[in-house]
Parts: structure tokens; C-alpha cells; sequence
């Protein structure tokens, strides 16, 4: 099977760590963020675990069969509590709406000040859930996972990126700010309980320009 790790590792370390430094100055200070996904050295332990396995089929999907947006409490959604979550000075009026606040998208490093101006990702989007297990779930089994607070798979992030980037996998879609590819790729594999299929990564499935080299992190073979 062809691995996903290949020449230039030294300049492609140098590379992160200064996209690093660089996204350390321009983020805010103090921005909430996710349940913080597994470490690298935990990611390299499971992927080395997992035989790789074939896509299934997107035939049947439908986003209705994981119900979301689910109640938290009182009014409040799965969505508001991760506005909440992840913005800074969030207030939210009776209805559980943010009305105001502040929120950075960690995929494309843009500041809002409008609730509407951003999405909740799915980190690993639900037809992909689909097609690597999902289908044969129960419909309160993908419910859970399509609203799970638990683990680092719901992010606010500008709504037009998370459309761009649809229901593609890191082998397609990787976010545009570099410095966090190396925390969405351990997302990614922190699927845990939910024991999805992993599929091997190739470098010729990545368009140009978008190589998953956030894989290094921990340097596995399967997504």
C-alpha cells in the first residue's frame, strides 16, 4: 500500500513550525476551542492497529438520518452550545441565540463578529460517517455521533469553508490555514467509540495544493 509519507519531511517540518510561530502571533489569545483531539504519539499507536478498509456507497444518505441539531438544555441546541464554546464574549439572548460576540475559524484563520457568518463542522462529515459504517447504525446511534460534545467532531467555522469543503476527507480537503492540518488530522482520527472505517490515504487523491501533509503529525497510512 503507498505510504502517505514521502520526501522533503525535514523542509515540510521547518515549513509547520513556522506556519506555527506565524499562526501563534496572529490568532486571538484567548479562543476556545474543541475537546482537544488525541495526542500524535496516540494516533500512531491506533492507526498502527487498523487494517485499512474499502469506501462504501453514499446510496441511501441522507442528512435526516442524523438528526441534529439536538437539545442540550433548556432552549439551547448543539449548535449554540458550540457557539458558545468556541467564541469569546458570547452572549445569547432567551432563545439560546448569540446575539454578540467574537469567533476565529481555525480553518481559514477569519474573525466574526455575526453568529450567521458561520457554520458548525462536522469534522468527519456525515456522508462520509456513511460510508465508512454509519449506514448500518441505528438512527439514535447517528444522532448521537452528529451531536457529539464529547469529542473533538463540532467546530464553529466560517460558513462558506465548511461548504467548500463538503463531505471530502484529509485525502481531499485539508483546512487552509496549515498550522492547524496537524490538529484536524489527529481529529480525524479520534473517532473513537465510533470505530468508523479507515481508508488508506494516497498523495495522488489530494488536488494541488492541498498534499495532506498534516499527516505527518503522526505519521500513519490510513485516514
Amino acid at each position: 500500500m503507498p505510504s502517505i509519507y514521502a520526501r522533503r519531511i525535514g523542509v515540510l517540518a521547518s515549513a509547520a513550525a513556522l506556519a506555527a510561530l506565524t499562526s501563534l502571533l496572529n490568532a486571538p489569545a484567548a479562543q476556545a476551542a474543541p475537546p482537544a483531539p488525541i495526542s500524535a504519539a496516540a494516533a500512531r499507536a491506533y492507526l498502527a492497529t487498523v487494517t485499512p478498509k474499502t469506501e462504501g456507497s453514499t446510496s441511501g444518505y441522507s442528512r435526516d438520518l442524523f438528526p441534529h441539531w439536538s437539545t442540550v438544555s433548556g432552549s439551547c441546541n448543539t449548535r449554540e452550545t458550540v457557539l458558545k464554546r468556541d467564541g469569546v464574549n458570547v452572549v445569547q439572548n432567551s432563545a439560546c441565540a448569540a446575539v454578540s460576540g467574537s469567533w476565529y475559524s481555525e480553518y481559514d484563520g477569519a474573525t466574526w463578529t455575526a453568529a450567521t457568518d458561520l457554520d458548525i463542522d462536522h469534522v468527519v462529515p456525515l456522508a462520509e460517517a456513511w460510508r465508512s459504517g454509519a449506514n448500518s447504525w441505528t438512527t439514535s446511534k447517528r444522532q448521537q455521533f452528529a451531536n457529539d460534545l464529547t469529542r473533538p467532531q463540532l467546530i464553529a467555522v466560517t460558513d462558506n469553508v465548511n461548504q467548500a469543503k463538503g463531505d471530502l476527507d484529509p485525502g481531499k480537503w485539508l483546512p487552509s490555514r496549515t498550522s492547524y492540518r496537524c490538529t484536524y488530522a489527529r481529529m480525524w482520527v479520534d473517532d473513537t467509540p465510533w470505530a468508523l472505517k479507515k481508508q488508506q490515504v494516497r498523495h495522488d487523491e489530494a488536488p494541488p495544493g492541498t498534499r495532506p501533509d498534516g499527516a505527518l503529525c503522526f505519521a500513519g497510512t490510513v485516514r
